[in-house]
């Protein structure tokens, strides 16, 4: 796969309180080659911009407990609030 740089990459995370989004800030912010992050509180929504793939940002999401999709996948997977 062909990673180029500035791609966006939009996650569908469970966000439901402060600490939760403490925890996935701190873990996007170890990803390697990001350029930009956004957690979207309304949306449960995580953006992320740089040479990293949505594979990459799933993966560090799961390490924090986190349930996580592709935006596009979101609409066909059923989060549990």
């Amino acid at each position: 796969m062909v990673i180029l740089d500035g791609q966006v990459v939009e996650i569908k995370v469970n966000l439901h309180c402060d600490e939760c989004i403490r925890k996935i800030l701190k873990a996007i912010k170890k990803i390697e080659d990001i350029e930009t992050y956004d957690v979207d509180t309304q949306l449960n929504k995580v953006t992320v911009t740089g040479n990293v793939t949505d594979e990459q940002v799933i993966k560090v999401l799961q390490k924090v407990r986190k349930t996580a999709v592709r935006w596009d996948q979101a609409n066909q997977t059923l989060f549990a609030n």
